[in-house]
């Protein structure tokens, strides 16, 4: 997959692209119905993705709470996946916010990427003030000589599945909940980063991961898919995961700290992809270590014999 990031300057194999247009924020199955439209709008044509970073959300609140279910790398990862060729992800800043509905038709569409066709949801705003719409898109299209397709909403049992219904499930702990409207587990993806080898000392050591500038998950322990995706130890496994804040430790960050199982190897700085696939328990204080590594023990038997059935 190509990754294009100046829409001013493009190579011309990276012209002529059908896309789908969105934030793609968790790759939902919203999201991968838009791409699966492009892609059968025009099978000939490179299949692309448009996408902005930052998240608009990010750039127009900065201060707001964490609200990304993934970052640009596990999103460009996710969308290769799913066989995307280009993936177009222009910078989000005040130049490209100020463009007008129409303009922004004209020059990054037209101009400056030269697509053939684009996929919106129906729901879709774009331009300065979120003034444009899914219909506008198409009126743009006919004007300006490319095609565009409108795709309706998608439903899971009573919810339309959005980001926004993603974030609930997993703030509650409804990790299926939340699979079955991504379409795959949601996953939490980046480096392993030092911490202070406490699981060492509690014959526990774990991989451990920050979370920051994502969505806070239910914060307790997790049965969990391990993903290594470089390095000698590449390859999947199971593992156990705490999520939150180690209320026996002091105050700390959220962090992620997998025990990966039946694992011996250093893996600081290799990144990991964690799929939290049921959530075990809440984050909890207990009376000493002794009575926390009982607990770790029952945590790690339970998390295996989910993770068997699977």
């Amino acid at each position: 997959m190509r990754i294009i990031r100046d829409f001013q300057f493009v190579e011309d194999l990276d012209r002529g692209a059908t896309v789908a247009i969105g934030n793609f924020d968790g790759v939902h199955l919203g999201h991968q119905s838009v791409i699966a439209l492009a892609r059968d709008a025009a099978p000939d044509a490179a299949l692309g993705v448009l996408t902005f970073e930052p998240h608009p959300r990010s750039y127009f609140a900065p201060d707001s709470p964490p609200f990304r279910l993934m970052g640009s790398d596990a999103r460009a990862h996710r969308l290769e996946k799913l066989g995307v060729e280009r993936l177009y992800e222009l910078p989000f800043n005040e130049a490209l916010a100020s463009l007008t509905p129409e303009t922004f038709a004209r020059r990054v569409i037209v101009d400056g990427l030269g697509l053939s066709h684009v996929v919106v949801g129906a729901d879709f705003c774009f331009g300065k003030g979120r003034a444009g719409t899914a219909k506008d898109m198409q009126r743009f299209g006919r004007e300006m000589g490319f095609g565009v397709t409108i795709a309706p909403l998608m439903s899971h049992e009573t919810q339309t599945v959005s980001s926004t219904a993603i974030r609930t499930a997993l703030s509650d702990g409804r990790t299926r909940d939340a699979a079955a409207m991504l379409g795959h587990w949601h996953r939490i993806e980046g480096p392993v980063i030092g911490g202070e080898q406490r699981g060492r000392e509690l014959g526990y050591p774990t991989a451990n991961m920050s979370i920051e500038g994502l969505h806070p998950p239910a914060f307790g322990v997790y049965a969990v898919l391990v993903d290594i995706l470089e390095g000698a130890h590449k390859g999947a496994y199971y593992g156990v995961a705490s999520l939150g804040v180690r209320p026996m430790f002091g105050v700390n960050k959220p962090n992620l700290e997998t025990f990966i199982f039946d694992f011996k190897g250093d893996l600081y700085g290799t990144p990991l992809s964690i799929a939290l696939v049921e959530h075990l328990r809440g984050e909890e204080r207990f009376e000493s270590l002794d009575a926390l590594i009982t607990q770790m023990d029952a945590d790690s038997a339970r998390a295996r014999a989910i993770l068997a059935a699977l």
